[in-house]
């Protein structure tokens, strides 16, 4: 890819997290569908929004507000590793110049017992820039995208359902 493509863009919208949260998922960078729609896993064929009813239980959340009230309400705080870079369209593979999330503000302000990655490209990234200033694990999940083709629904569930079985044992 050719370096005038690529676009230097910082993240445009806030965590969703509060007092109660446990579980911290991250994501890369959003997505061109995010970043117009202002708000996580805005492409319509991401299968994050579906995943996360199936987990908890509960409808496919449509807005903006739905979907933090499904997260908190669940004990989840979403965010990204990224707080700006420089990528093509949302080519995780194209992203360089890496300024990482102050993940502080949210580790800090939540009860978090864990972290989990969207994706390897999203655990490779805090384990590069995040997980020395935090001194926390992160736990990678195949990626809810719809360019992870090898991951149907049903095999998602199977590893992402686990997120809150292992919370409540704590």
């Amino acid at each position: 890819m050719s370096e005038e493509k690529r676009t230097s863009v910082s993240h445009q919208f806030e965590p969703v997290f509060d007092e109660h949260s446990r579980i911290l998922i991250l994501g890369t960078f959003p997505s061109v569908k995010s970043r117009e729609n202002h708000f996580y896993y805005g492409h319509p064929q991401n299968r994050f929004w579906k995943l996360m009813a199936r987990i908890t239980c509960e409808e496919v959340p449509e807005s903006i507000e739905e979907k933090k009230i499904l997260l908190l309400r669940s004990g989840i705080a979403i965010w990204d590793v990224i707080a700006s870079c420089r990528i093509t369209g949302s080519s995780d593979s194209s992203i360089r110049d890496v300024v990482p999330t102050d993940l502080a503000r949210v580790l800090e302000h939540s009860p978090i017992e864990r972290i989990y990655a969207n994706g390897t490209t999203a655990k490779k990234l805090y384990e590069r820039f995040s997980q020395e200033q935090t001194g926390r694990p992160i736990i990678g999940l195949p990626s809810t995208s719809p360019a992870n083709a090898a991951y149907s629904m049903d095999r998602l569930m199977e590893t992402w359902g686990k997120i809150l079985e292992k919370s409540n044992e704590m």
